[in-house]
């Protein structure tokens, strides 16, 4: 019988080594690692056997509680302190009745907005002592890193109360000015919603909801931020207009009303991001950025959500950007290739228009 264990190390140092953003196990494949946004297979290694990944995952699942609850809801998260220095996310699930194991890493050293190539002018939203502040975008690009640079902003220039709740915690925080206190689902709570309701007894400044995935915590996180606390969450949406009809719409239509009430108060911002290969073999984020003025409260209480992205787009001079600009802006400094642009455009015939501009 292989030792997993050493196998485990011994792909996960190659992980580590090559840059890999994630690693994936599947029964019938060689371990396959992504690199700068791109799968490709880890070399001269044999396609893993189904008693291979299981194998694995053992390793993985040190408590007998996670082995429990992924025997129980064929599928978990859980995060894998691989060194002092280096974390992974792991989600196991199964498909086809095998087990697949797909890991993310987590560097143990928070990046800084520069360091992510995002604009400086997202540092303003942490400065506010209370509002609402989302970050969104598709799985995989860049959403829980942008709010740790976020939250790490606070933490060196802030004496701040932070409390996070994750599933499971990605970035651990080491404290500077602020107290961090991060609670991590089915470890330290049952769920984000019982969670959130918690924190309003526990004197926090600053909260951090790592993703809002029902009506309860919406609303919860939309009455924490009206009363004086300043919360961070993720969702997953393509644009600022989509975020906001994503939460008026998890609600019933007796409720909504009041909801977009509660969200042209509260809200500060939206950030929504795509992680793009560049030229060089990395990656780089394209960003849309919509501040709350009293012209996006107004089209929110309306309902005139789909006026949103004409104010984004005249509103440059105060640090809004629409994503076309910022995709526009990678390929005429030569960053980005068009093609790759066009791929990610939620409008490409725009995007053309914008890049031929004073060319």
């Amino acid at each position: 019988m292989p030792d997993y264990s050493k196998l485990l190390k011994n792909l996960l140092e190659i992980a580590i080594r090559s840059k890999a953003s994630d690693v994936h196990f599947v029964a019938g494949y060689p371990p396959i690692l992504r690199i700068a946004g791109r799968l490709m297979q880890v070399p001269n290694r044999e396609k893993l056997k189904e008693e291979d990944t299981e194998g694995l995952a053992l390793v993985l699942m040190r408590n007998p509680e996670v082995k429990e609850r992924i025997l129980k809801n064929k599928e978990i998260d859980f995060s894998y302190l691989f060194s002092t220095k280096d974390r992974f996310r792991v989600n196991v699930f199964y498909q086809q009745r095998k087990v697949s194991i797909a890991l993310r890493y987590i560097p143990r050293e928070i990046p800084t907005l520069e360091e992510l190539n995002l604009p400086s002018i997202l540092r303003e939203v942490t400065k506010y002592s209370q509002g609402f502040v989302l970050v969104t975008g598709p799985s995989s690009h860049g959403k829980s890193t942008t709010l740790a640079a976020l939250l790490e902003e606070i933490n060196k220039t802030q004496a701040k109360h932070i409390i996070t709740i994750e599933d499971p915690i990605e970035y651990v925080f080491e404290p500077k000015k602020s107290i961090i206190e991060q609670r991590e689902v089915y470890q330290d709570t049952l769920s984000f919603a019982k969670a959130l309701k918690s924190t309003f007894r526990q004197d926090p400044d600053v909260i951090m909801i790592g993703e809002m995935r029902d009506p309860e915590t919406i609303s919860i996180a939309l009455t924490a931020a009206e009363t004086g606390h300043l919360v961070f969450a993720t969702l997953h949406t393509n644009s600022a207009a989509q975020t906001i009809h994503r939460i008026v719409d998890s609600f019933p239509a007796g409720q909504q009303n009041q909801i977009r009430a509660q969200l042209a108060g509260a809200l500060l911002g939206i950030i929504s991001q795509r992680l793009l290969p560049d030229k060089r073999g990395g990656q780089v984020p394209a960003v849309e950025i919509m501040f709350n003025t009293p012209a996006i409260a107004n089209l929110i209480r309306e309902n005139k959500i789909h006026e949103i992205p004409a104010i984004i787009e005249t509103s440059a001079d105060i640090g809004m950007v629409s994503l076309n600009r910022s995709l526009a802006y990678l390929v005429k400094t030569g960053i980005v290739d068009l093609e790759v642009a066009l791929s990610y455009s939620l409008s490409p015939s725009e995007l053309k228009r914008l890049v031929n501009q004073n060319l």
